[in-house]
């Protein structure tokens, strides 16, 4: 009997802190040997030429997730999973959102009900905390997170999102005390409400108004604020989708202080601006709304500094903040109330397929950081925020054998047309890259190869997660 299921021979293992040539073998689902040659295995693939990752962990994906009345987001999880598998990725972190006045238990079992046999790579859920009552921060979140829910996010903005100063600072005692991860959506509520209701006024409510809206002074206020909620109650927290210098500042200035704060970025604040948001010259008035995210994409200055921070080490993580809407619908970007007011215009685009392309053909393939940092962003450091390492994010004896063979020289032109998402338009229509997944393979299991999904639904599992008891990094 062969002493491995599947061996990986003649690829460059790249890892966050290493690159060699070695042969992988792989029993059970998991990364069993690695040698500078291995034989005895019941299957081969060839993996000459090819670079061979540790799969992309998307740690900030919203999928299947309520968004208003009349709203309807264009990914379940079979879409989303097919899509993010095609896209080098092995597992990915949605989140179950708590509706206001809503059992966050009742909602969090619901969402993972829809989640079960239903994905082609594994998922993580994470928690969205609307509704922070004594019932929900006294026994319903400390529940969760014993059940392995070990992350949650808080918005500071949003009408049925948003929480106040205090609640906050309750939260974050929560996770403080229980060992939790906590992810914050830093944008001030009402200076937002204050520009949208001025640019109203005025007449000013295209797409393009959105990004007016949201300033960057915005960001840099409920950043700082945010930071200072943390240092407070001594908690770690990842401000997430962080969009230009002035907030990215912030996090340097808490960071050279000491303080545990970590930071996320986008592929949309590396390669898309708020022009964009006009729509480039279309006779469509409302061709902007598919860029339409929050924050919103910045300027030129603004994506070379998101890069300084990336090669610098303000941030640890690129995720893609996939949260994706069909344009043309009236349950989308085209819902009647948009045309009345950017205000109305789904917020978020979709990038579950598309994020590991762009920040390797940008990053890697232009000089600006190394394949080792590309691993470490994309997923070893996505691991080790939210509980997931060592079973996951890098390549190891012992590791699930969740792998990406890449061919760093192949070059492709991102399409719609070749895209898997539900959503109707990529952001990204026409844009080149160099490198490419050519193979994903999910537990050892080969689950898309060549731009084909091959996997079959219902391989990827529904993880639970172990508490990081109370957190000092």
């Amino acid at each position: 009997m062969p002493e491995f299921d599947l061996a990986i021979r003649g690829g460059t293992l790249v890892t966050a802190a290493d690159t060699v040539r070695a042969d992988l073998g792989i029993r059970d689902g998991r990364i069993a040997g690695i040698a500078e040659r291995i034989t005895d295995a019941a299957r081969t693939i060839d993996a000459s030429g090819l670079l061979v990752l540790p799969g992309g962990i998307d740690s900030h994906v919203h999928i299947a997730q309520d968004s208003g009345p009349g709203i309807v987001m264009a990914d379940d999880f079979a879409s989303a999973t097919r899509a993010a598998a095609a896209g080098g990725n092995t597992c990915v972190m949605p989140f179950a959102l708590q509706p206001r006045g809503a059992s966050l238990r009742e909602a969090t079992h619901a969402y993972r009900a829809l989640a079960e046999g239903q994905c082609h790579i594994d998922v993580a859920i994470h928690l969205i905390v609307s509704d922070p009552t004594p019932a929900v921060l006294g026994q319903e979140l400390p529940a969760l997170i014993a059940e392995g829910y070990t992350s949650f996010k808080v918005f500071m903005t949003y009408d049925d999102l948003v929480l106040n100063d205090r609640q906050i600072l309750d939260v974050f005692d929560v996770a403080r005390r229980e060992g939790a991860r906590v992810m914050v959506h830093a944008e001030g509520y009402d200076a937002i409400r204050y520009m949208t209701e001025k640019l109203e006024r005025a007449g000013q409510t295209t797409p393009y108004g959105h990004a007016l809206s949201r300033p960057q002074l915005v960001e840099r206020e409920a950043a700082h604020r945010a930071i200072a909620h943390a240092e407070l109650v001594d908690l770690p927290i990842v401000i997430v989708h962080v969009s230009g210098e002035q907030a990215m500042e912030q996090i340097a200035w808490a960071k050279a202080r000491g303080l545990k704060i970590h930071a996320e970025t986008c592929p949309q604040y590396l390669t898309l601006t708020a022009e964009d948001l006009k729509g480039h010259g279309s006779d469509d008035p409302m061709a902007g709304a598919k860029y339409v995210c929050s924050p919103p994409p910045r300027d030129t200055a603004s994506q070379a500094a998101i890069w300084r921070g990336i090669e610098t080490g303000v941030f640890e993580i690129v995720s893609s903040d996939h949260c994706p809407f069909r344009y043309d619908d009236s349950a989308g970007k085209l819902n009647p109330r948009a045309k009345t007011s950017f205000r109305y215009v789904p917020n978020g685009i979709p990038g579950i397929e598309t994020r590991l392309p762009i920040l390797f053909s940008e990053g890697v393939s232009a000089g600006r950081i190394s394949l080792n940092r590309f691993v470490a962003i994309t997923a070893t450091n996505h691991a080790r925020l939210y509980a997931l390492y060592p079973r996951k994010g890098s390549i190891g004896v012992g590791f699930d054998a969740d792998l990406a063979l890449w061919d760093p020289n192949r070059r492709e032109t991102i399409r719609q047309a070749n895209l898997h998402h539900g959503a109707d338009y990529t952001p990204w229509e026409g844009f080149a890259v160099t490198g490419w997944p050519v193979m994903t393979l999910a537990r050892g299991e080969v689950v898309a190869e060549d731009g084909r999904v091959v996997g079959a639904l219902g391989h990827g599992r529904v993880l639970d997660r172990t508490a990081q008891g109370a957190p000092s990094s």
